[in-house]
């Protein structure tokens, strides 16, 4: 028998086989039909290579260790206490969706927090810097972003000058930037610094799209600041403020802080198998009394804690009753909460999404702009920012309900990312940001179902293209 006729029939049967598995595998697990779809064609284009793709790319395998170590409620996890629950009886016409955050977070919604908006990195380095300078027990930073140059500068002197003090530093920055962007701070500073889900080739290759997108940074357990805001040098520029980036970074004083430290020990454990103890966050870890604002943190991720925020947003469009404001710089919702932003505006309720026109990533704002005639049909408005690309990040139902951190409404932060928000009912805060967030719209150019109609076809198709790929892992 001539083996080589042999051949070719065993590695067709054989690329089939592996097919019809990672096929099925898709069609099976895959939680966005257009993302099973997409890959049921790939592999079916390309039976061996698409197979050897998706068990790449496109299987969660997302273990950790953190789980292990808090068992299932957290409770291993040593941070600054967080106050305890209070009731909800004087904003009733919240408690639903508040409910809705506690049963999806597990966390307990706390009083007396005290919550600042920083503007810009204008407002927020300084104020950030002027926090690590006073420490005098721990300062703990996480940042997809940390450049080394610009404004990075000034946080590595700042905490490598803390670290020299005796004050317990730690660093956590994203694997992507650290591996791929040469202006990384970390191998520039001098203090316990690590990179967050490492891909090693090839054994762990599907980690590269696992990214760890908060930001947090926490002082002495008692002050903590998080948002949309990288530490990133386009969002500090003193000598040419017309070209910096727009964004939106919380201060953040009283029991909350606990839950972004909560948040920060989990992840330093899983990528330095390092358990951050009590006598950590030092003596000043106690709540802050006598601000107004019930606030919970919401961790998310492609874990155990999958689509918190894509319920949290689902829910806040459902409890809306007269308004809802959505500030984001990527905007591609999957057809569950393009349904939701419709039901909202039929029900009335007016709802304003606010977006750069000029994003920093063009295949992003492609497959946004695919997305916007569905928006638009039921009566929901789209506003585009002119100028230098907005980062902020808010949600704002109501005049009352707040919901901000480090999440997009895209695929990417409601499936694959690791991000951190935060929920905030405040009415004089919330009052405040929505009059930002009126001003801002007030400058920017509606969007309209007619100009999309209008649009020439060849960016209608290559808007439409930019869609398939936004649900592909």
């Amino acid at each position: 028998m001539d083996i080589s006729v042999w051949i070719p029939w065993f590695i067709t049967a054989l690329s089939v086989g592996v097919a019809c598995v990672s096929a099925g595998h898709a069609l099976i697990y895959k939680r966005d039909p257009r993302s099973a779809t997409l890959w049921v064609l790939v592999i079916s284009l390309l039976p061996l290579g698409g197979s050897v793709l998706y068990v790449l790319f496109g299987i969660n395998r997302v273990h950790r260790r953190a789980r292990r170590l808090r068992g299932t409620d957290g409770s291993e996890i040593t941070v600054p206490a967080d106050g305890g629950e209070v009731s909800l009886t004087p904003i009733s016409s919240h408690q639903g969706l508040s409910h809705l955050v506690e049963t999806v977070s597990g966390l307990p919604l706390t009083a007396d927090n005290s919550v600042r908006p920083l503007f810009g990195g204008a407002q927020a380095y300084p104020c950030m810097l002027d926090a690590i300078a006073r420490a005098r027990y721990s300062v703990v930073l996480s940042s997809y972003i940390f450049d080394r140059t610009g404004i990075g500068k000034d946080f590595i002197e700042a905490l490598d000058d803390a670290n020299r003090r005796g004050v317990q530093v730690r660093v956590l920055i994203d694997d992507v930037h650290v591996r791929l962007v040469r202006t990384s701070a970390c191998g520039a500073l001098k203090l316990p610094v690590a990179s967050f889900n490492p891909p090693i080739i090839p054994a762990r290759l599907y980690a590269a799209n696992l990214r760890n997108h908060r930001k947090i940074l926490v002082v002495d357990g008692s002050v903590g600041f998080t948002g949309g805001m990288n530490i990133h040098r386009p969002c500090w520029c003193p000598d040419a403020p017309h070209k910096e980036w727009r964004d939106l970074h919380f201060c953040v004083e009283g029991p909350v802080v606990a839950h972004l430290a909560q948040v920060f020990a989990r992840d330093w454990f899983e990528t330095v198998n390092e358990n951050i103890e009590e006598d950590f966050w030092g003596a000043t870890a106690s709540p802050v009394p006598g601000g107004t604002a019930l606030a919970r943190g919401i961790e998310a991720g492609p874990d155990e804690t999958t689509d918190r925020i894509r319920w949290t947003f689902m829910g806040a469009l459902s409890a809306a009753r007269q308004s809802v404001r959505i500030w984001t710089p990527y905007f591609a919702p999957d057809q569950a909460i393009l349904a939701a932003l419709g039901t909202a505006a039929l029900r009335g309720v007016e709802v304003d999404v606010l977006i750069p026109a000029t994003c920093n990533h063009a295949l992003v704002q492609w497959a946004a702009r695919a997305h916007y005639w569905q928006v638009l049909e039921h009566g929901a408005r789209i506003f585009e920012r002119p100028g230098p690309f907005d980062h902020s990040k808010l949600m704002i139902v109501d005049g009352q309900w707040i919901c901000m951190g480090s999440a997009n409404w895209d695929a990417r932060s409601l499936r694959l990312n690791f991000e951190l928000n935060v929920e905030v009912i405040d009415a004089a805060l919330a009052a405040g940001l929505e009059a930002e967030f009126l001003a801002v719209r007030s400058i920017s150019a509606p969007v309209t179902a007619e100009d999309m109609r209008a649009r020439p076809l060849p960016l209608k198709l290559r808007d439409g293209a930019a869609r398939l790929f936004t649900p592909i892992v």
